[in-house]
C-alpha cells in the first residue's frame, strides 16, 4: 500500500480503517476472508497472544497484495531450521533463550566503541568522495553490514565477499536468480563458519551459540542468517530514511544539531514516525476475541505496525515528527515474545550513525528534489532505493 499522504505518513486508507474499525475484516486477493489490525491497543494485545501463531507451516499465510509472476500459495511454507521468528513456543523459546544469553548488555557496551569506530571510518570514506553520492550505498548499507560481521565473528579476509552477497540479496532491483545465488552463497558460507566456530570458538555471538550441542548446524545457520537479515536491512533503511526525514524537517534537524543530547529521543521518534517494518502476519490457531471482533480459526491476520505507531489514541499529533516526543512504547521493535532481540544494538548503531553524520557533514542536503527520491515498499519493509546527497564542507 503506497504511502499516499506523503513519504512518511501512513496511507490514507489505513488511517480511515483505523478510525472506523481498528480490527477489520479483509478479503485477500485470493478470496481468503481474513483480518487487518491497525489500532495500537489491538496490535499490542494481538502480539502478546501466542494463540496468534507466527508459524508459516500450519496453514497458508495469505498476502494482501498480488505479486506479478508469483502464484498464490496453495500450501503452507515448510519451516526453516533456526528461523525462530517463524516459530512458536516451545521451539521459539529454546532458540531465543540461547540467543538472549549472547545479546548481553555487557557485550553491547563493548560493541558500542567498535560501532562508533566503524561509523567514523565509513564517514572518512564518504568525505573522500566527490558529491553527489548515494548515502544508501556509501553509508547506510555498509555500516550495519560491518557491524553484523563484527557480531557474528566473520573473519576480515571473508568480509568483502560476505558484504557483496548480503548487499545483492537485499537489493531491490536484482533479478531473482541473482538473489537466490547470493542467498546460496551466504548460507553455504554461514554453515562453514558455524562448523568452524564449533572447533575454534572466538569472542562472538556465533561462537557462543555453537557451544550449545543441542543446536544443529542447520539451526545455527538459520539463526545466523536471521541475525544477518534482521540486523542489516532494517537498520540500513532507518539510517537512510531517517536522514531523508530530518532533511525534510529542517527545523527539527537544526534543533538536533544544536542539542545532540536529544539524539536518543530522536532515534525513538524516527523509529515510530517512519515504521520501516510495516506489516507482520499472524495465523489464528483458534477463534479469538480481539477489539470486540471474533477472529475465526484459520484466519490470516495482517498487523500494521505503521498504523499502530500513528494511532492518535496513543500518540498526540502522530503524523508530526517531533524529536522532543517521548516515543518509548512505539511498536517498531514489535511486542511480546517476538520483540526484536537486537533492539539495543540497533539503537546504538542509529545513535552513532546519526550523530556522526550530522556532526561531520553540517551542510548535508539532498542532491535531487524530495519528490524524486525513489521510495520502495513491498508491504513488509519501507525504505529508499537510493538517497543522493551533497555538501559544501565537512568537519573532521
Amino acid at each position: 500500500m503506497e504511502r499516499d499522504a506523503g513519504p512518511f505518513a501512513p496511507p490514507r486508507d489505513l488511517t480511515r480503517l483505523r478510525e472506523a474499525r481498528p480490527v477489520s475484516p479483509m478479503v485477500f486477493p485470493d478470496g481468503h476472508e481474513g483480518w487487518i489490525v491497525t489500532g495500537y491497543e489491538a496490535v499490542r494485545r494481538l502480539m502478546a497472544d501466542t494463540r496468534f501463531s507466527s508459524r508459516q507451516d500450519i496453514g497458508i499465510i495469505h498476502v494482501p497484495y498480488e505479486t506479478p509472476g508469483m502464484p498464490a500459495a496453495t500450501e503452507p511454507s515448510p519451516q526453516t531450521p533456526g528461523l525462530f521468528i517463524a516459530m512458536d513456543p516451545p521451539d521459539h523459546t529454546r532458540l531465543r533463550r540461547r540467543l538472549t544469553g549472547a545479546f548481553t548488555v555487557k557485550r553491547m557496551r563493548q560493541l558500542e566503541e567498535r560501532i562508533i569506530e566503524i561509523v567514523e571510518q565509513q564517514l572518512d570514506e564518504l568525505a573522500r568522495l566527490t558529491p553527489p553520492v548515494d548515502l544508501v550505498k556509501e553509508f547506510a548499507l555498509p555500516v550495519p553490514s560491518l557491524v553484523i560481521c563484527e557480531l557474528l565473528g566473520v573473519p576480515y579476509a571473508d568480509r568483502a565477499t560476505f558484504q557483496v552477497n548480503s548487499a545483492k540479496f537485499l537489493e531491490k532491483d536484482v533479478a531473482l536468480d541473482e538473489k537466490m545465488a547470493a542467498y546460496g552463497g551466504m548460507t553455504t558460507y554461514l554453515a562453514e563458519l558455524v562448523t568452524r566456530k564449533r572447533t575454534e570458538p572466538g569472542d562472538d555471538i556465533l561462537s557462543d551459540l555453537a557451544r550449545h550441542d543441542d543446536l544443529t548446524i542447520e539451526e545455527l545457520t538459520g539463526a545466523a542468517f536471521l541475525l544477518l537479515l534482521a540486523g542489516h536491512e532494517t537498520t540500513a533503511n532507518m539510517l537512510a530514511l531517517g536522514t531523508f526525514a530530518l532533511l525534510e524537517h529542517p527545523e527539527q534537524l537544526a534543533e538536533l544539531r544544536a542539542h545532540p543530547d536529544l539524539l536518543p529521543d530522536a532515534v525513538e521518534e524516527l523509529m515510530r514516525y517512519l515504521s520501516v517494518v510495516d506489516v507482520l502476519y499472524r495465523y489464528a490457531t483458534e477463534d479469538i476475541e480481539l477489539g470486540g471482533e471474533t477472529i475465526g480459526k484459520g484466519s490470516t491476520v495482517v498487523v500494521s505496525l505503521l498504523a499502530a505507531n500513528h494511532d492518535p489514541q496513543r500518540f498526540d499529533n502522530p503524523d508530526t515528527l517531533d524529536i522532543h516526543r517521548k516515543a518509548r512504547g512505539h511498536l517498531s521493535f514489535g511486542h511480546g515474545i517476538h520483540q526484536c532481540l537486537g533492539q539495543q544494538l540497533a539503537r546504538i548503531e542509529m545513535r552513532a550513525g546519526f550523530d556522526g553524520l550530522l556532526r561531520r557533514f553540517p551542510a548535508l542536503q539532498l542532491a535531487i528534489p524530495a519528490d524524486e527520491v525513489k521510495l520502495w515498499t513491498d508491504m513488509h519493509i519501507y525504505g529508499v532505493h537510493e538517497l543522493p546527497v551533497t555538501w559544501t564542507e565537512t568537519a573532521r
